[in-house]
């Protein structure tokens, strides 16, 4: 296992992350899992022991359930809390009875970072990620209090997920005016069969310095190698009972028809090639890998060990590039000529 620098932080997180959306079973969520403590703990020992220092969960993964079964498994194996990264979320809605029960209010952020702890079992969260967008609070009332709960020592470090360029750049420029802590990480998706992110997350994420968490990194298991063109896969996958997340599948079908010879060539499986063009990524700081088996977990881990061939990452980048879409033709046009060297008449 290889570890990554978390954007401009100091923070060393390992370049594949355990993510815990299997954990729990609680309402919609069961589709996504639904294990109990018993699969969470061996899950969470088999990444430890495989060298993954970093765990990823969120306050709404089965309404809080899926804490409860990462704080559990910690506490049971007596994991060292130094050699632990832990991630969690707040924005989806954890009551629906109560009109303050999600968002991003000084109120709800406040109320579900002390029940976030409480459900881990910890006095501190190493990384508070706001769960996407909240477009009735204003981002100033909703930095002041992520620096707030940095500045308590309840949280290490604050990031986001599922924003557009202009939000995160916004964050970032009043962060930057108050002098409050700011934004160190973004969580999104990203795969070889979707690398809509390069159009302007990704630009804006290498200049100013963020890392990088990718969710989903086998697009729900459609690039695992074991769906057919017409989007048939094996019975109880979560892609079987929930499409997500949208991809163009007739493109997504080319890029695993690609990866299909360059698996057989390294012995590996399609999805460890999937994984491995994201980890070739310079920007990419960790993906999260999610399982409901040890075997498919095994799986994952394997990726680290997968070294693709410059020939090779240049015929996934061909296979999966992105149409040229304006502006960014015109940048690009505009950068080349600004390429060219000058000759000056003297």
């Amino acid at each position: 296992m290889r570890y990554r620098l978390l954007g401009r932080t100091g923070l060393y997180v390992s370049e594949l992350c355990l993510g815990t959306m299997t954990f729990g079973g609680q309402g919609f969520w069961k589709v996504m899992g639904g294990l109990g403590q018993d699969a969470a703990t061996a899950l969470v020992k088999q990444s430890f022991d495989a060298g993954v220092n970093f765990i990823d969960t969120a306050n709404v993964y089965s309404l809080g359930e899926s804490e409860t079964l990462t704080g559990n498994a910690i506490k049971s194996l007596g994991l060292p809390r130094d050699e632990l990264v832990i991630a969690t979320k707040a924005t989806g809605v954890m009551n629906e009875n109560a009109v303050n029960g999600l968002g991003q209010s000084r109120y709800h952020l406040m109320n579900q970072v002390d029940a976030s702890l409480k459900r881990l079992q910890l006095d501190h969260i190493d990384l508070y990620q706001l769960h996407g967008f909240d477009p009735l609070t204003p981002l100033d009332e909703v930095l002041a209090t992520l620096n707030d709960l940095v500045r308590s020592g309840k949280v290490r470090y604050i990031g986001l997920c599922n924003m557009a360029a202009w939000q995160i750049m916004k964050g970032l420029a009043i962060s930057r005016q108050h002098h409050w802590a700011r934004f160190e990480s973004v969580q999104a998706y990203y795969t070889i069969a979707g690398r809509d992110l390069e159009r302007e997350v990704l630009p804006l994420i290498q200049d100013q310095q963020l890392g990088l968490m990718v969710w989903s990194p086998l697009a729900g298991g459609l690039l695992s190698g074991k769906f057919s063109a017409d989007g048939k896969g094996p019975e109880g996958t979560r892609r079987a009972s929930f499409d997500f997340p949208v991809v163009d599948k007739p493109r997504a079908f080319q890029v695993v028809d690609a990866m299909r010879p360059i698996a057989q060539r390294h012995q590996a499986s399609v999805a460890q090639v999937a994984l491995a063009w994201l980890l070739s990524r310079a920007q990419v700081s960790t993906v999260i890998i999610g399982a409901k088996t040890p075997e498919q977990l095994q799986d994952n881990l394997g990726a680290t060990k997968l070294e693709l061939g410059a020939e090779e990452l240049q015929a996934l980048d061909e296979v999966s590039a992105l149409p040229p879409e304006y502006p960014g033709w015109m940048l690009a046009r505009q950068a080349q000529s600004r390429a060219k060297p000058v000759q000056l008449r003297l």
